[in-house]
């Protein structure tokens, strides 16, 4: 009796060991599993979607400073499909449909027709625009605070519309009618509009609006407001951006110089500008877009962020053919 019992108890115990044996394999396969996933957070590349409205130096260059400060800040851990729409918004929507079906980790809209067709797209992914004016009249949000909420922040180039508006008559003070010189389809545009035209009211100087509606039109009613007015307004419209050549090659035969926005459009057909430097927005774009990738920020109560500078220049070709000294204080755009 003895004898069975002593072998019964070593059959148990081989069994236990034998049941330790595969815990031990279980556990140490779990913790396997766990430094396989480990390594595979570590490995992760987050795949940001850029979507820029149309291809023109000022956007060009916030595209730029925004790619920058990702790769400074997430090295190789960031990769970018970038796309442009050709200056159509239809292809703005198009292209931010890509991005959602592919699952992005985040959108940068570069511009205000990007920043809606994002917005419109997805309330999960996140999106950051930039270059975008107002963000109250892209999103036609009342009461705006300074924070969109929800999937959505940025940077906006916003400059001093007040000190843009007094350029007029510190550089052309014999000028007693500008045209205001815009695409209608642009919220961002209207909304400089607006607020320069009043601006201009209480100088006692004269405004009249000349829209044109896509690039089709440019040349025509950039004629008509040359025809009416003393000097033209072009706040940072895209359109016009793509087009300062052949704006130029009509307001330097009739004689009308051009305050602009925005140093790029100031570059092709302006006389002088206050400018931000889209190269900084975009950098500003980015420090952002990290912090929201790597879990440091909540998008939803991110503030819009706002140019550091601005910049005072003047045109020293378009100077020189409108006869004008330039002004203290500015200087000269290079290429």
């Amino acid at each position: 009796m003895k004898k069975f019992v002593s072998i019964i108890l070593a059959m148990l115990l081989v069994l236990g060991l034998a049941a330790c044996g595969n815990e031990a394999e279980t556990t140490a396969a779990a913790g396997g599993s766990s430094a396989a996933d480990a390594s595979q957070s570590d490995d992760e590349v987050f795949v940001v979607g850029i979507c820029q409205l149309v291809q023109h130096a000022a956007l060009d260059s916030a595209t730029q400073g925004f790619k920058d400060a990702l790769i400074e800040a997430l090295g190789d851990k960031v990769e970018f499909d970038e796309q442009n729409a050709s200056g159509e918004a239809v292809n703005c929507t198009t292209i931010i449909n890509g991005f959602t079906a592919k699952g992005v980790d985040l959108i940068m809209a570069n511009a205000t027709p990007a920043l809606t067709a994002a917005a419109a797209a997805t309330k999960e992914i996140p999106i950051l625009g930039t270059s975008v004016t107002s963000y109250a009249a892209a999103l036609e949000i009342d009461d705006f605070n300074g924070i969109v909420g929800g999937n959505i922040s940025g940077t906006s180039d916003l400059a001093d519309l007040k000190e843009q508006a007094a350029l007029f008559p510190a550089w052309l003070p014999e000028a007693k009618t500008v045209g205001l010189l815009y695409c209608s389809a642009e919220a961002n545009s209207i909304y400089q509009v607006e607020v320069v035209e009043k601006e201009l009211a209480d100088m006692g100087i004269a405004t009249q609006r000349f829209a044109f509606t896509d690039t089709n039109d440019v040349g025509s009613v950039t004629q008509a407001a040359c025809d009416a007015c003393d000097a033209l307004y072009i706040p940072t419209d895209n359109t016009a951006a793509s087009n300062t050549e052949a704006i130029a090659n009509i307001t330097i035969p009739a004689k009308t110089p051009v305050i602009a926005g925005e140093m790029s459009i100031c570059k092709g057909c302006g006389l002088a500008t206050l400018s931000i430097d889209y190269y900084d927005l975009g950098v500003a774009t980015g420090k952002m877009a990290a912090k929201i990738l790597t879990g440091e920020a909540d998008i939803s109560t991110m503030e819009i962020e706002y140019a550091p500078n601005l910049q005072k220049y003047y045109n020293a070709a378009m100077c020189e053919t409108f006869g004008i000294t330039p002004l203290e204080g500015y200087e000269a755009l290079t290429d």
